[in-house]
């Protein structure tokens, strides 16, 4: 039997369907959840989407009046995306540090199987490719090895002629010169970063808007602390690290595992897709997306959407639930929401000034949720309607995951680009009537 949450996301609107009111939105959606009494099971709910090829002549479905080609191919476990000014596009192929300390116990090892099969067990290719152009086909013109001798590489942000690339373990810069394909400078280190177990290793950073400051993202090393709240220190939290004096600090905590961030182009605020915590039920605890605010604390261990109390997580700490602020909107259950990206292009303006949803899918919940594009739209710098379905077909009838989505940009003519990390692939994502190889 479909759940009200699977029929609910099976009406998502299609863009261009005109307005939605506001009791459509799905069940864990929106700005307002509701959120259900919590689960308890002794043993985690595993529901593994198998990893697979995606099947000859196949491709992700667009949205009515959208079109998706793959821009590129062959690719290595592409999880993150940024685009250069002069329009180049940087891919980081990464995933876990191999010589990363382990998680102990029969719960890690089950979810480290279910993460394999899911396409999560590749060793990590730590390496930038450099995509530039088009071929008549819609790929790109080049695809080369930007870098490589990394250590686990997610988030890119150019400032001036510094790039900068969050390592696992380090935020690192590197000089940069407009139009090279590659850099073989040595680095320099610029920051350290929490790393050891790594339950989330993922660090992004994003540059604001006036160039002079950086933020970087530190996942929790557990789901609710269960490994204890020593080696939490410093992270699920979102750092300020200032570039003319050197200074770091926590700009916003209590985030379990913040990915994808960006700055609403209306309002200028940096806003973050965070990833909740899991074993709590199939409908508990939504996926978000937040407006961050300097020195604001989102709950994680204690308390999740504001002030509801984790009663797994001992000792408690009254005081800081107390001070617990809700997020802002609600992006469902398990659906592992990592790429966030506002649309400022004029290419398809029905999503000018909204958010774009990587949703990588979940490997604990049944029935499956995630593993899709969607977006949510904007109005005066907030959200303003449901979620509505840009690119789905990621996971066969077969319940094969053929791929699953990450990050999310929009290119220099207003395409928007996706990564696939279990396909391998960069799609794009253009109007219907677009020439797919031209460049526009």
């Amino acid at each position: 039997m479909r759940t009200p949450a699977r029929l609910a996301l099976l009406f998502l609107p299609l863009l261009g369907a005109g307005v939605v009111h506001a009791q459509q939105y799905p069940v864990g959606w929106g700005p307002n959840p509701t959120l259900p009494a919590p689960e308890k099971s002794l043993i985690p709910t595993i529901n593994v989407a198998k990893a697979d090829a995606w099947p000859q002549g196949t491709r992700p479905t667009p949205a009515a009046g959208l079109a998706v080609t793959a821009y590129a191919t062959g690719l290595d476990h592409p999880r993150w995306l940024y685009v250069l000014p002069n329009g180049d596009v940087l891919v980081a192929e990464s995933n876990k540090p191999g010589n990363a300390p382990k998680e102990k116990g029969i719960r890690a090892k089950v979810q480290g199987l279910a993460q394999k099969e899911a396409g999560a067990g590749v060793a990590s290719p730590d390496k930038i490719i450099l995509l530039r152009g088009f071929k008549p086909d819609g790929t790109a013109d080049t695809k080369a090895t930007f870098m490589q001798g990394l250590t686990s590489p997610f988030g890119m942000a150019l400032v001036g002629n510094d790039l900068y690339v969050a390592n696992a373990d380090a935020l690192w810069k590197f000089p940069y010169k407009t139009g090279e394909t590659s850099i073989t400078a040595k680095g320099t280190k610029v920051l350290d970063l929490p790393s050891g177990i790594n339950h989330h290793w993922t660090k992004n950073v994003v540059a604001s808007p006036d160039g002079k400051k950086l933020y970087i993202t530190v996942g929790s090393n557990s789901n609710v602390a269960e490994n204890g709240m020593d080696i939490e220190k410093g992270r699920a939290a979102i750092w300020e690290y200032d570039i003319a004096s050197a200074r770091s600090r926590i700009y916003a905590s209590g985030l379990r595992n913040p990915n994808g961030m960006d700055f609403q182009p209306q309002t200028k605020a940096l806003w973050a897709a965070v990833n909740e915590r899991d074993e709590l039920g199939n409908d508990l605890v939504p996926d978000y997306m937040t407006a961050v605010k300097d020195g604001a604390f989102y709950g994680w261990p204690y308390s999740y959407y504001g002030q509801h109390v984790d009663t797994r997580v001992k000792p408690q700490n009254p005081d800081l639930v107390a001070k617990a602020i809700p997020p802002d909107y609600a992006l469902g259950a398990h659906t592992a929401s990592l790429g966030l990206a506002f649309y400022n292009g004029d290419l398809m303006p029905q999503f000018k000034n909204g958010a774009l949803i990587g949703q990588h899918g979940s490997w604990n919940r049944k029935p499956h949720s995630g593993y899709a594009l969607v977006f949510v739209p904007f109005t005066d710098g907030k959200p303003s309607g449901p979620p509505q379905n840009v690119l789905t077909g990621f996971l066969g009838k077969d319940e094969h995951a053929y791929g699953r989505p990450v990050g999310v940009a929009v290119d220099r003519t207003g395409a928007i680009l996706l990564a696939d990390d279990v396909g391998n692939i960069v799609w794009r994502i253009t109007p219907a009537t677009t020439q797919q190889g031209a460049k526009q």
